[in-house]
């Protein structure tokens, strides 16, 4: 019981610090990176991607990333979501260790559309 309410509130911390980092530092900056060009890649399934996405958005799950990076310009500039940003903060590690410099997570993709609809 005491190792749950552990790991829940490291679960927390991370949330917390995520979306204040999130505030303070990319909330303004993603759509300035849209406007000049950035592609948002969606690292969801297919079948989640189906069910609702960013139009214009690239789709290459997190699952295939490894494989398919290659379909990916590296000196192109990346935004990549997810359904809540975990597998986004993966991605973007995935890309840069494959020599992608201009990659930022955008997190939820929902939250992302909310955002540059403003």
């Amino acid at each position: 019981m005491k190792s749950l309410f552990i790991i829940c509130g490291m679960a927390f911390m991370l949330y917390v610090v995520y979306k204040v980092y999130r505030f303070q530092t990319l909330d303004d900056s993603l759509p300035k990176l849209l406007k000049k060009g950035a592609v948002i890649l969606d690292v969801r399934t297919e079948k989640e991607y189906e069910t609702g996405h960013i139009e214009g958005s690239v789709n290459i799950s997190l699952g295939t990333i490894r494989e398919r990076y290659t379909e990916l310009d590296p000196e192109k500039t990346y935004i990549t979501v997810c359904s809540h940003g975990l597998r986004s903060v993966k991605a973007e590690n995935i890309l840069k260790e494959k020599g992608f410099k201009h990659v930022y997570n955008g997190g939820a993709w929902s939250d992302l559309q909310e955002t540059i609809s403003k």
